[in-house]
């Protein structure tokens, strides 16, 4: 047993002996240039991108454009067919038609009511006279008070009469005016459904892709169409829920696209989308390039550091000298020490190094 322990001891100190010795295992720390970055992949597409949609579900009749067309805002992208709306929309006319007929044609129920009020106006005439004419024979005790009363009767009727007349006719005339309005309204209602079938650009830019062609069926959920600018493009990166707290908006972005080897792009955050996807853990950050390059396409793809900070004349060492994340190992001892600044490969020191300090690396 004594004899396995002095064995173990031995086999422990050459180890430590060539841990101390400054092989290539050790390292002082230096002063040097550190940056601080978030890595993620990147996507290239334009700005303005966006999903087509119809407003209304139907048959594509026609498609006015291609893939690769340049677009003005408000420009006919493609027309779409409902023959059930196609109906509604004669429906609503002929509903107009009618209303306007009964308002102001020639034999409306309107002109019906004037006529009979103007012959009832004349009966009252006629029956006013005859009362008045009756009342003055009476006053010269000439007929009977019958007859007086029977003349009162036939004028009081008269009048009452035309009064109706009036009445119904001011109420017919409101009832027609609000049936003509309420269909005019339904026959706007229906142009403007209609022109939902028409699909236009919101944009000015180019079609990127069709997803629908003639004949085919679409609904209000499917897209139909992607537009977006045609010279100005943005990056789209995802950026882990840890690190999306750093990340400002006007940080410089490091960009690598697959497209350009051995190219390094500048670009810079533009802006934060303050939603996390729940099944990916991440936001979507947007960036715009400082000098983009002379030609890109939708869904090119790289990758991107966004810059959290950067530090010249730092004291720093090799990130896999570093134990535990606050810990480095000497000659004769380990150390705790504070980090501030880390790269992809190096971490800077605030305390518990210098510069002449000899560390070694973690086995």
């Amino acid at each position: 047993m004594k004899t396995l322990f002095k064995t173990l001891i031995s086999a422990t100190s050459i180890i430590l002996l060539m841990a101390c010795n400054d092989g290539p295992n050790g390292v002082l720390p230096e002063k040097t240039t550190i940056t601080e970055s978030v890595y993620s992949s990147a996507i290239v597409e334009p700005d303005s991108f966006y999903k087509v949609y119809a407003a209304a579900r139907g048959i594509v009749e026609e498609v006015l454009v291609e893939e690769g067309d340049q677009v003005q805002k408000g420009d006919l992208l493609l027309r779409i067919i409902n023959d059930n709306s196609k109906i509604q929309s004669k429906n609503a006319q002929l509903d107009v038609d009618l209303a306007q007929l009964n308002y102001q044609g020639k034999s409306n129920l309107i002109q019906e009511l004037k006529n009979e009020l103007h012959l009832a106006t004349l009966s009252l005439k006629n029956d006013s006279i005859n009362f008045v004419r009756q009342q003055r024979l009476w006053q010269q005790e000439i007929g009977s008070q019958s007859d007086l009363e029977q003349r009162q009767l036939a004028f009081q009727a008269a009048q009452n009469k035309v009064n109706q007349l009036k009445t119904q006719l001011a109420r017919k005339e409101d009832e027609l005016k609000i049936a003509l309005q309420r269909s005019q309204n339904n026959h706007a209602n229906r142009i403007i459904l209609q022109a939902d079938f028409d699909v236009r650009s919101r944009i000015n830019g180019k079609v990127y892709e069709l997803l629908k062609e003639a004949g085919e069926s679409v609904s209000e959920q499917e897209p139909i169409a992607y537009l977006g600018s045609s010279n100005h493009f943005i990056l789209k990166m995802q950026v882990d829920e840890v690190d999306i707290v750093r990340v400002k908006t006007g940080q410089l972005i490091y960009l690598t696209l697959d497209a350009y080897a051995n190219q390094v792009f500048e670009a810079r955050v533009k802006q934060i989308i303050p939603k996390m996807n729940q099944e990916t853990q991440t936001f979507w950050v947007e960036g715009t390039f400082e000098n983009p390059p002379e030609v890109l396409y939708s869904g090119l793809r790289g990758e991107a550091n966004i810059v959290l900070a950067k530090k010249s004349e730092a004291l720093s060492i090799p990130l896999d000298y570093l134990l535990n994340g606050n810990q480095v190992i000497t000659e004769t001892e380990t150390l705790n020490v504070i980090v501030g600044l880390k790269s992809l490969e190096r971490a800077e020191i605030l305390e518990g190094l210098n510069s002449n300090t000899l560390i070694l690396k973690p086995e």
